[in-house]
């Protein structure tokens, strides 16, 4: 399926008054989420279900969203897949492209400037903002649960399902590099 998403609004649309827009599309309408499902970061289960509400504000635009959906992704410490669910909320500042400075003096940034994105026309597409958003709230490092026990470094067996007979031994990586070292006084 190479369909195009369609997620854009004509700025002379936008005013004052909150505009509302909802959207419900397939992950693989996302270029960078279907590579990102590609390299094995995670499966979404669902589609992509978006709300955005638009408002002019001062010189540029606020747009307030959130996304929800499902995804499978895999233990960091066991490897087993779970399922989770995405909900996330974002605002971004949209300022057009000509009203944004030139001049490169150190400024001190506003929260607005943290997320702000320029737009060149009258007409503003939300599909890259929306999946920069779903990116940034994938979990780096998930976990199935809190007290996940992980795998046996010296078996492989999963801890949260059999406890194996392999020993333990408290080691710390920090500090391996000093086991040998002697001072000579």
């Amino acid at each position: 399926m190479n369909r195009q998403v369609l997620m854009k609004i004509k700025v002379d649309d936008i005013t004052e008054k909150p505009k509302l827009l909802s959207f419900e599309e397939p992950f693989d309408v996302f270029p960078s989420l279907v590579e990102i499902q590609k390299a094995g970061g995670c499966v979404f289960l669902a589609p992509l279900s978006i709300e955005l509400k638009a408002c002019k504000e001062y010189d540029h635009l606020r747009v307030s969203g959130s996304v929800t959906s499902k995804i499978r992704v895999n233990c960091s410490r066991c490897l087993t897949s779970f399922d989770s669910d995405l909900d996330l909320v974002f605002t971004i500042f949209y300022t057009e492209a000509n009203r944004l400075g030139v001049e490169e003096e150190e400024l001190e940034l506003a929260e607005e400037d943290l997320v702000s994105v320029s737009y060149v026309g009258n007409e503003i597409d939300f599909s890259s903002e929306v999946a920069e958003q779903v990116i940034m709230e994938l979990p780096l490092k998930p976990l199935c649960n809190d007290e996940c026990k992980g795998l046996c470094p010296s078996c492989g067996v999963d801890l949260n399902e059999v406890d194996c007979e392999c020993e333990r031994s408290v080691f710390n990586l920090k500090f391996s590099a000093l086991k040998n070292f002697r001072v000579d006084s």
